[in-house]
């Protein structure tokens, strides 16, 4: 995809995301928008430094909590501006990516993959037991929701007209980096590390750089969900929502930014639908198993048919 066209379908599905809000009555449907756009910004983070860096990381939550609790504690403990407060979430995720990536990405394939992992499980622990500052497994609430002028960004609408702009800013400018120089080295370490340190590219600063951007995109998204919730505490942070991150990139295509948003509102829907679904068709306390167990098989079936994930369609289709 070219830049201008990349840019066209970027106006257009903005223009939609202005659009469907407001003709859209439902709180529920304005709701699972809002999670669409945030697990889409930080899938499409995963994206970054799976799809075109090709290293694995099973520690995004991790980034995702650090930017929900670093602007969440700086507004509900310490009365921050939300807008000042969402910065210095951002900075704190690349931060931590790079600091953590400076040892781990010595590591390689599921060595690399167990540490980042090992991490997550660090991170979610101390957010449990870290109780003086985090709420614990209580959670912590009062987090202020975002505001533009005098206008309070409360409801479901305005966080969805909020989040999808993020979304397709943060999908802009991606492009523009994979388009790069730097998204030409990225792909050339994917193709093969020894061959692209052959040529020149400094392979540890790539891989390096990529992860903290992507640290820093995963807390946007974290932020923006703190000030929509308005509430947060561990459980969402865990080991589980890491997996579905990978899970929505695999779908939707691993190295194409627009397969990501695409697997996060797949993922979004089934587990939704699922979620409606089954309670209607099961009558025992069982049904939280049966939509495991349908939702495993919905991905099996998935990967057998389409194995470069939803991006391959549009593929098949050009």
């Amino acid at each position: 995809m070219s830049a201008r066209e990349r840019w066209v379908l970027l106006l257009a599905v903005g223009l939609a995301a202005a659009v469907v809000p407001w003709t859209v009555r439902s709180t529920y449907v304005l709701s699972a928008l809002v999670f669409v756009a945030l697990n889409g910004i930080a899938a499409l983070a995963l994206s970054l430094v799976m799809g075109f860096a090709g290293q694995v990381s099973l520690g995004q939550a991790a980034f995702y909590a650090i930017g929900a609790y670093v602007s969440g504690v700086l507004t509900a403990s310490y009365g921050w501006n939300p807008w000042v407060a969402m910065a210095v979430a951002v900075a704190a995720g690349a931060l931590t990516a790079f600091l953590v990536g400076l040892p781990i990405f010595r590591l390689s394939g599921l060595l690399l993959a167990m540490a980042t992992l090992g991490f997550g499980i660090i991170l979610y622990y101390v957010l449990v037991n870290w109780a003086s500052v985090t709420g614990g497994p209580s959670g912590l609430t009062g987090i202020p929701p975002l505001a533009i002028g005098g206008v309070q960004l409360d409801s479901d609408r305005r966080m969805a007209w909020l989040a999808w702009g993020a979304l397709l800013l943060v999908l802009g400018l991606a492009g523009n980096l994979v388009d790069s120089r730097v998204g030409r080295a990225l792909r050339a370490i994917h193709g093969s590390e020894p061959a692209a340190e052959a040529a020149g590219v400094d392979t540890a600063r790539y891989k390096l750089g990529v992860f903290a951007v992507a640290g820093g995109v995963t807390a946007l998204a974290g932020a923006l969900y703190a000030h929509y919730l308005k509430f947060i505490n561990p459980s969402p942070f865990g080991f589980a929502f890491s997996i579905e991150l990978v899970v929505m990139v695999v779908l939707g295509g691993v190295a194409s930014l627009w397969g990501a948003v695409l697997g996060a509102a797949l993922v979004v829907g089934l587990v939704e639908a699922l979620r409606a679904l089954l309670p209607l068709l099961t009558v025992s306390h069982g049904a939280a198993e049966y939509e495991i167990v349908v939702f495993g098989l919905l991905l099996m079936a998935f990967m057998i048919f389409l194995p470069g994930g939803l991006s391959a369609l549009g593929r098949r289709a050009a």
